[in-house]
């Protein structure tokens, strides 16, 4: 029978659909049925329009590549970072900006450790406040002003996947954003990432 499976690549690649499928039915439904998987943490909002808006920069720009925002639960991840990463504290994010990569340090615990000017100069000039660091410089985030035009579309997007968004809130995405450049956006959304977990310590 073996053989027979082998030498057919058809069948073989079927089975082999079949197998992983049914394992990953196995690993994921019960997840999916966890309350503790899919109920937000206490305290949890949606993010503001300005914080979303510097979230999409944020994956635009390819942070993702070199920055993860997940602090597994291991005692040198925790010492260093802060508070292992939960999923309730995720339950808003479409899609997960998780990472793949340590080439920067973790940012999930990142909002509120340094002050909003640190935040500019180092999407300015990365080694005016982190001598050595390999962080390409991102000046165009000060001069580009935020879209607002697509807020009130995402926002809608949003409020469809489950994100408490109100009608008014979609309504008044791009109130009080005049002015604001990218930069502002994804210091934002930096500032929020991980507050909730560290005002509980």
């Amino acid at each position: 029978m073996n053989e027979f499976i082998e030498r057919n690549i058809g069948l073989m690649i079927l089975l082999t659909v079949l197998a992983v499928s049914f394992g990953g039915i196995v690993e994921i439904v019960p997840l999916m049925s966890q309350k503790v998987v899919t109920e937000p943490i206490e305290g949890l909002e949606p993010l503001t329009p300005l914080q979303l808006e510097g979230r999409d920069i944020y994956i635009r720009e390819g942070c993702t590549v070199c920055h993860s925002q997940m602090i597994r639960p291991l005692r040198a991840e925790v010492e260093r970072y802060g508070h292992y990463s939960v999923a309730g504290e995720l339950v808003y994010d479409h899609p997960f900006v998780f990472g793949s990569k340590r080439t920067g340090p973790d940012l999930a615990r990142v909002g509120g450790l340094y002050s909003d000017d640190w935040h500019r100069a180092h999407l300015l000039d990365p080694r005016s406040v982190v001598p050595g660091s390999i962080m390409p410089s991102y000046p165009w985030l000060f001069d580009t002003p935020v879209n607002v035009e697509d807020l009130p579309k995402k926002l809608a997007t949003l409020q469809k996947l489950g994100v408490p968004y109100t009608d008014d809130d979609i309504a008044n995405a791009a109130q009080g954003l005049e002015g604001a450049t990218e930069a502002d956006a994804m210091i934002a959304y930096l500032q929020q990432l991980g507050i909730l977990i560290k005002e509980r310590r």
